[in-house]
């Protein structure tokens, strides 16, 4: 098993779904990934990007959040993201599927 990191990102725009709805769907998210779910992450705040050239406001569609699950391969890790409640509760919301290379 492999661990992948799934971003959460939906533009800054949080749906028309009630806060405790979309917590418990969430939190049920979670439990149906059950022992595949090394880190359930966390929202994001504002963000800055650091390049060479100095730093900028984090640019494009707004990263939200992350997660870090187990799986057996990339294309299940996108099999677990396709259930992510972020897609059901926000128009034009996304799931980047990432995996993590062991250094």
């Amino acid at each position: 098993m492999k661990n992948y990191v799934f971003i959460y990102y939906n533009g800054g725009v949080t749906g028309d779904m009630p806060m405790e709805q979309v917590r418990a769907a969430w939190m049920g998210w979670f439990g149906e990934l059950g022992d595949k779910v090394v880190d359930a992450g966390n929202p994001f705040g504002g963000g800055k990007v650091v390049m060479a050239g100095g730093v900028n406001d984090a640019q494009g569609p707004a990263t939200t959040g992350y997660t870090i699950v187990k799986a057996g391969s990339l294309d299940e890790a996108v099999e677990l993201a396709k259930s992510c409640p972020i897609l059901a509760h926000v128009k034009d919301a996304g799931v980047g599927v990432y995996e993590t290379m062991p250094m």
